[in-house]
């Protein structure tokens, strides 16, 4: 009996025992952390909820802000835990998407991951229209929890295609106003902190000032921004049935009016200030409890407990001190239980993190000209030996165009990932000092919300995850549906095939469902995928795809279009550069790397392999078999051919048809393999004896291949479903031309590039630096140099310095 090499069926070695391994090594953090069942187990339940669903984060270092409609947009991904941030190789396909203002998927493509990071591209379609789009990045395992918690960036496409390279401007004339009570909930008869944001229509925070009006039109609190339209008061709502409302004044004939969240007429309200140095405390005050009630406090940080204490209540009031370095470094969720275990008030808490990587980069001279060489000395400040750092390196050109700064990873990795929303200026937070910078980063955390979980979730009992994680390679899943109807067919084995002369076949059966979920063996770029079911088990169910992208957006308000009329001579500028590098440098566009190609079949070493050009040719499959494959009886019976297997182990013939394969796809009807012209083969290979292949058990198996791979026009059976398939993408080289020759340097040829140099791929050992090399264009102006990088312990960095380029004399 012939056992197959290829890995156990979906399920049982690739997405359970990674999650199995993730969920021991975080047990053994959060026990170290917190007591297992402190807080009557609500410990317990947070750490048992993260074990089940290890948290993934992706972060996309885009090449620049700003597109023409036509160019092409380069991305480094990497994956990290968000427990420790370190590279996470949890999954091996990343889903990139560029969507419009309406959430409509403009893009789509697959990106191979490979130990926690990966590489690709995008080309921008040249009718796509001119506006700001959002470019987002999830896996797989990450779409069974809030869209909030992809990856989002933001980008600006010009269409220089048009007369102005743009439409018309967003009106920005909208405003809104949000009021966030701290811990949650407004209470009559107790004082609380109220948090707002200001912002126009796009998101983006402005300075306002207003005031709080009773029902009455008593004035009972003031207000004004501090930063980035966002800033606090304090209120104590009345008791009573008394409704309040603020009216805001935004400049002149500017204002608007909004009403404040509802109070309660009991409740609890927390507020956290720093007492010390080094010191919180965290006062609670309810309205209505009892007086022997006891409160939980119980905080975390990137899925590790950080604090678990309690405190009873004592005249209606608690208090709880504890030194900053409790917290872990990053953003903290603190929440209050009362007596019955539930969450009562929570609110977020950052600390900014001790350890980032230093990066270090430099040019190795202060000013260069046109088409001179740039030498950049990349490394990393005091990292220990023996610790490795990825990096990624983009240089563009700085224009009126290019406004936006590039986030950094390190930002995104420790603050913004973990809220809602956009975050204008990360930077700000982690390098301001002094009680401003400390009041804006305390109305940040009360306005921006939290974006990883919510408590119904983890008190609730588990559910099964929707989404596996794909640790092997791109799942492609169908459904199996009776057909005419949506009702799910379980348990039918289904095939799935994609003509090639290397033979990759998948099988799978359906769920109770009706879900088969197939892990091709090799799945790149674009391809013709055959699916459809053993016509002896099934001969009448429908076959679907299923749509591999996440069809969740998260929310918030529209991407701000910033591209004004002012700048028309800066787009017919934009529209000649992308002109001449179209017409001199596009045939590099479509530059691809060598891929290696795993050349064996699925089922490994054939134990007869006949290449037919070595053989005398018959003109009829019949006498092919019968003449010089002893492995292969041929049988006429009332219902036409069969093909028995000979198992040479057991010294059998087997009684029933092998699977019999053209160019890699299942062929279920012996009479019209046997139609075939033996010309078009040329190959085919025997598996002698039974082979088990997932959960279907072959009785022998025959290969034929065709020159092509591509089926020789063979008429398939109608029910089967054959449909185009996009795998993960071939990776485009970047190229920038070289002149390093006096002949290079006197070409005559234009080079108006914007984006001098991308290399997404550099690797750092402790302390040794790199020397990076690329030449500046015919282009004088400022270009920005961008690093981003991430160390294996975890340690993330971004770093950037600006070029000089002068023109020749």
């Amino acid at each position: 009996m012939k056992l197959t090499t290829r890995h156990a069926p979906w399920g049982t070695r690739t997405a359970l025992g990674l999650l199995l391994g993730l969920a021991g090594a975080r047990a053994a953090a959060g026990q170290a952390a917190a007591p297992l069942d402190s807080l009557d187990g609500l410990t317990g339940k947070l750490l048992r909820y993260e074990q089940r669903g290890p948290h993934e984060k992706l972060f996309l270092h885009l090449d620049r802000p700003v597109y023409l409609s036509g160019e092409t947009l380069w991305f480094k991904i990497y994956a990290a835990d968000g427990t420790r941030a370190r590279p996470l190789a949890l999954s091996s396909v990343a889903y990139v998407e560029v969507l419009d203002a309406d959430h409509r998927p403009v893009l789509q493509t697959k990106v191979a991951l490979q130990k926690g990071s990966g590489q690709g591209s995008l080309v921008l379609p040249t009718a796509l229209a001119a506006g700001s789009y959002t470019v987002r990045a999830y896996t797989s395992w990450m779409k069974n929890f809030s869209p909030d918690a992809y990856f989002h960036r933001t980008v600006t496409v010009i269409n220089t295609q048009l007369a102005s390279g743009a439409g018309a401007r967003d009106s920005a004339t909208s405003y809104d106003a949000q009021f966030f009570p701290e811990g949650g909930h407004l209470v009559r008869g107790l004082r609380s902190r109220v948090a707002f944001k200001i912002a126009d229509k796009a998101g983006r925070g402005v300075s306002a000032e207003g005031k709080v009006l009773s029902s009455s039109g008593a004035v009972v609190a003031t207000f004004k921004t501090l930063r980035y339209g966002m800033g606090h008061f304090d209120f104590t709502p009345a008791r009573g049935a008394d409704t309040y409302t603020a009216t805001i004044t935004l400049g002149p004939k500017r204002a608007l009016t909004r009403p404040l969240p509802a109070p309660a007429e009991q409740g609890y309200v927390m507020r956290l200030d720093d007492t010390g140095p080094d010191q919180l405390t965290l006062t609670v005050t309810a309205t209505g409890g009892a007086p022997t009630e006891t409160l939980a406090l119980l905080a975390h940080s990137r899925q590790q407990v950080a604090l678990a204490t309690r405190q009873p209540l004592a005249g209606g009031q608690a208090a709880f001190t504890f030194p900053k370095s409790a917290l872990l470094d990053g953003v903290s969720h603190l929440t209050l239980f009362n007596a019955d275990r539930k969450p009562v008030c929570e609110r977020l808490y950052f600390r900014a993190p001790q350890r980032l990587l230093a990066l270090a980069a430099r040019a190795d001279k202060p000013q260069y000209t046109t088409r001179d060489k740039v030498s950049v000395q990349v490394g990393a400040e005091a990292q220990p030996a023996a610790e490795a750092a990825n990096l990624s390196m983009a240089v563009y050109r700085l224009d009126s165009l290019t406004t936006a700064a590039a986030p950094g990873i390190d930002r995104y990795l420790w603050l913004t990932s973990d809220l809602q929303g956009t975050v204008e200026n990360p930077d700000y937070y982690f390098t301001a000092t002094g009680p401003e910078a400390a009041e804006a980063t305390d109305n940040l955390l009360l306005t921006q919300g939290w974006s990883r979980f919510k408590w119904e979730d983890v008190l609730a009992a588990p559910k099964p995850f929707e989404f596996l994680p794909e640790p092997y390679g791109p799942i492609v899943q169908a459904q199996v549906l009776r057909a005419g109807t949506r009702q799910p067919q379980p348990g039918i084995t289904t095939y799935l095939a994609s003509p090639s002369r290397i033979v990759d076949l998948s099988v799978a059966a359906s769920n109770a469902q009706g879900i088969v979920r197939f892990e091709p063996k090799r799945f790149g770029g674009s391809r013709e995928i055959i699916l459809q079911t053993d016509p002896g088990q099934d001969s009448t169910s429908q076959l679907t795809v299923v749509n591999p992208f996440s069809e969740r957006y998260a929310t918030g308000p529209r991407p701000a279009f910033g591209i004004t009329p002012r700048f028309q001579q800066d787009y017919a500028k934009r529209h000649f550069q992308a002109q001449v590098q179209s017409a001199f440098a596009g045939r590099y566009r479509h530059r691809y790397a060598t891929e290696r190609v795993d050349s064996l079949s699925f089922f490994g070493k054939p134990d007869e392999t006949y290449l037919l050009d070595k053989f005398t040719r018959f003109k009829v499959m019949e006498e092919v078999l019968r003449e010089y494959v002893p492995g292969v009886i041929v049988r006429i019976r009332k219902d036409g051919f069969h093909l028995l297997v000979v198992d040479r182990l057991n010294k059998a013939v087997l009684s029933e048809n092998p699977m019999v394969l053209l160019d890699g796809v299942p062929v279920f009807n012996i009479n019209k393999i046997m139609a075939l012209n033996p010309l078009k083969i040329r190959k085919l290979e025997v598996m002698d004896g039974r082979y088990f292949h997932g959960p279907a058990v072959y009785n022998g198996l025959v290969s034929f291949t065709t020159y092509k791979g591509d089926l020789e026009g063979f008429p398939l059976d109608p029910r089967v479903l054959v449909q185009e398939y996009e795998g993960v993408q071939r990776q485009r080289e970047f190229y920038a031309p070289r002149y390093d020759t006096p002949e290079a340097a006197k070409s005559r040829l234009p080079d108006l590039r914007n984006l001098l140099y991308w290399n997404p791929e550099i690797n750092l050992t402790g302390l040794t630096a790199k020397t990076l090399d690329f030449y500046t264009g015919d282009q004088a102006g400022r270009y920005l140099v961008v690093l981003q990088g991430l160390a294996t312990d975890g340690r993330a960095g971004s770093r950037s310095f600006v070029l000089d380029v002068k023109p020749a004399l």
